[in-house]
């Protein structure tokens, strides 16, 4: 049996890394952090420092009533999260978001672990799976995982291959979508495994409407690939902008064909087009726009979709894209701990287990850390409550929320933090003389019910496995 000096070790010194290897250190016990930079370059990053920013300066909303990032910040900051104190220290104005010196906080990063007693900093590549005599390793290693190791992984898994390319739909909050536009209806109402024959929301187009929507396409903004990701494109996922680029015709005899479905609120007139979406999770709260992954830009798309009727106020909890990624189907391989089932000395955190963002990866590497610690401490530490924003995220990356068939996932695509990933609140929100709220009223009181929830949960949990609670470190937190 190992012992407590016996080190931990993490592979990759991006957020994950860097945050799962703090909080072992932090926890009294060695870890040896490994960072193939400078040894390796990736064809994204531009130096050696550890938790380099290669995209965005932004961690996104700061907000921790109304917004499910900046709930994650708060209970990452009581959790003594070394990538959130950074970039408190680091910050720069962003209005109500937390942006941060991209330089100073990497460097700042790196200068504290490889100061830190407890870490010992290697720099080279792990070429295939970890040795068998580290009993205790996390692979943080992002979605530019080297390709010996993912291989590796692949292998491991029994996957015909890691999913290498991202095929996102757009994501939309149920409570946003109106529903005197969209009606529920399967196409030629057929019900389906499991289903009921109204399994679709439906958003009906007429000619012009669609006509307008095709040209907004063709003329939006789109994101280039990188000269290193390829063209990624097949005939069974294209974008949409792809797919309009071949035709005037092609989408509507795609996936907004308007075949097998009546619009109950006008049944006597046949839509020439139809939207459709699809339940996302078990707890009815996302739907996924079918067939409509696409390259445009986030402001142009957002515009755009909201052409769509039915969807003019739509509040997303994901857009679209596809691009080069690397990560695992976890709901079906990993545990609630995040140990991979095939071999459980092995942990995963980050971009390679599905989620998306700076924050939500630092999140699961948070996570990740303290559960290995944990677990060579010989201390019983549950994950945290599903009720929390850490949790939530733990569950979408486990498959909490993922619905099911013959045991395994019917899709996993990478997610970033937002509450349609958290429980279900019991009561409704009310108004001071107990009548139920309306509107905009009704979402923000729904959001600061929720985040109450989540950290009096987490203070209960924290409390429960007598955790150090840090508190949180930034003053305008929640405004």
């Amino acid at each position: 049996m190992k012992t407590k000096a016996e080190p931990i070790h993490v592979v990759g010194g991006g957020l994950a890394g860097s945050e799962a290897a703090w909080q072992i250190a932090e926890a009294g016990l060695p870890v040896i952090l490994h960072e193939m930079r400078p040894v390796r370059m990736t064809d994204a990053h531009k130096t050696e420092w550890l938790a380099e920013l290669v995209c965005s300066n932004s961690f996104r909303s700061d907000d921790s009533e109304l917004n499910a990032v900046g709930l994650i910040h708060h209970e990452m900051r009581r959790l003594g999260s070394l990538i959130m104190a950074s970039a408190d220290r680091n910050q720069v104005p962003a209005g109500s978001a937390l942006a941060v010196d991209r330089d100073a906080f990497s460097g700042e990063i790196s200068a504290k672990l490889e100061s830190h007693p407890n870490v010992t900093l290697a720099r080279g590549e792990i070429a295939g799976l970890p040795p068998a005599e580290w009993d205790s390793v996390i692979l943080a290693t992002g979605p530019l995982t080297s390709p010996a190791l993912a291989e590796a992984i692949r292998s491991l898994t029994g996957e015909d291959s890691l999913a290498f390319f991202d095929a996102i739909a757009p994501i939309v909050h149920f409570e946003s979508i109106d529903m005197d536009k969209a009606w529920f209806q399967s196409r030629y109402d057929k019900a389906g495994p499991g289903g009921t024959g109204a399994d679709y929301i439906n958003c009906p187009m007429d000619k012009a409407q669609y006509e307008a929507f095709v040209a907004a396409l063709l003329a939006g903004e789109k994101t280039e690939f990188r000269e290193w990701e390829g063209t990624p494109y097949f005939d069974g996922c294209l974008p949409i902008e792809v797919m309009a680029e071949r035709g005037l015709e092609t989408l509507r005899h795609g996936p907004m064909k308007p075949v097998g479905l009546t619009n109950p609120h006008n049944p006597t007139v046949k839509a020439h087009a139809i939207v459709q979406l699809r339940q996302d999770n078990k707890l009815g709260t996302l739907y996924n726009m079918v067939g409509f992954q696409t390259k445009l830009k986030y402001g142009a798309q957002a515009e755009i979709l909201r052409m769509i009727p039915g969807l003019e106020n739509a509040e997303f909890a994901r857009l679209g894209g596809i691009h080069r990624n690397t990560y695992l189907n976890s709901p079906r391989h990993l545990d609630t701990r995040l140990r991979l089932k095939a071999m459980p000395r092995l942990r995963f955190a980050g971009q390679i287990t599905g989620c998306e963002g700076y924050v939500e990866s630092a999140a699961i590497g948070l996570v990740a850390g303290r559960l290995a610690a944990a677990e060579r401490l010989g201390r019983d530490l549950a994950p945290p409550p599903a009720e929390t924003a850490l949790g939530a995220l733990l569950n979408h990356i486990t498959g909490g929320h993922i619905e099911t068939i013959d045991g395994g996932p019917k899709s996993y695509q990478p997610m970033n933090v937002n509450f349609g990933l958290f429980p279900l609140m019991e009561a409704a929100p009310r108004d001071e003389n107990g009548k139920r709220l309306k509107g905009k009223d009704k979402a923000q009181a729904k959001k600061r019910m929720i985040t109450a929830r989540a950290k009096a949960a987490l203070s209960a949990w924290i409390e429960t496995h007598g955790l150090v609670d840090h508190g949180p470190k930034n003053g305008a937190e929640g405004g």
